[in-house]
């Protein structure tokens, strides 16, 4: 686990279950009222980690299988509203609370967080951001995208990426779905060299930018 305390934000990041899957509580500092992204496995941890805290929400930003493996008890247990996007709503174990579209808003404290749906490495994925912090699930990661089934898959988490994501300043923070952390200036860099050449139009799967 590490944390991420910058005055106005604490993030505790949680890497869970045979996939490496990253967990995240995020707190307000000022109230101690939090939220929990994503479900990954090993339910016990991230309940420890919640303790002290009062979560008032847990989103799921997809629900392929390794965001979900501690969902049923991390429900149970927490009783907080769960959120995802419409399109992923009858995908979840059990139906949320209420879904999540882009531009909606998550409050809880004294943080705001800002929804993106970024389409492609599932229909209804979302980001979700507050301040320079982007929690981008498996949109994008370190050195490339998500892992996309099809051609025209990729080309829909590279439109999401590109106009959604790369729209936001250079030092935004971005905690992936799986991995370390990055920065954002450092993957528009990538890009930026990935857009530069031709590609196999039946290009997909795990793709990187720098090797692609």
């Amino acid at each position: 686990m590490s944390y991420h305390y910058e005055g106005e934000i604490l993030i505790k990041k949680l890497e869970l279950g045979r996939f490496g899957t990253n967990g995240y509580i995020v707190i307000c500092p000022q109230t101690y009222e939090s939220i929990i992204i994503d479900t990954p496995d090993e339910a016990d941890k991230m309940l420890t980690e919640a303790e002290g805290t009062k979560v008032k929400h847990i989103i799921i930003t997809h629900t392929h299988g390794d965001h979900l493996g501690a969902f049923r008890e991390v429900r149970s247990k927490i009783g907080a509203p769960v959120a995802v996007h419409p399109l992923e709503a009858e995908r979840l174990p059990s139906p949320p609370d209420y879904t999540l579209n882009e531009g909606d808003t998550v409050e809880f404290g004294t943080i705001s967080l800002q929804v993106l749906h970024t389409p492609g490495h599932t229909p209804g994925s979302i980001c979700l951001l507050t301040g320079k912090h982007l929690f981008s699930a498996d949109t994008i990661f370190p050195a490339g995208p998500g892992h996309t089934r099809t051609p025209a898959d990729l080309q829909q988490i590279i439109k999401s990426i590109t106009e959604k994501i790369f729209a936001l300043p250079d030092d935004t923070l971005v905690y992936p779905g799986h991995g370390l952390d990055t920065v954002l200036g450092k993957e528009k860099q990538e890009y930026a060299v990935f857009a530069g050449r031709p590609h196999d139009p039946d290009l997909c799967g795990d793709v990187l930018w720098l090797s692609a």
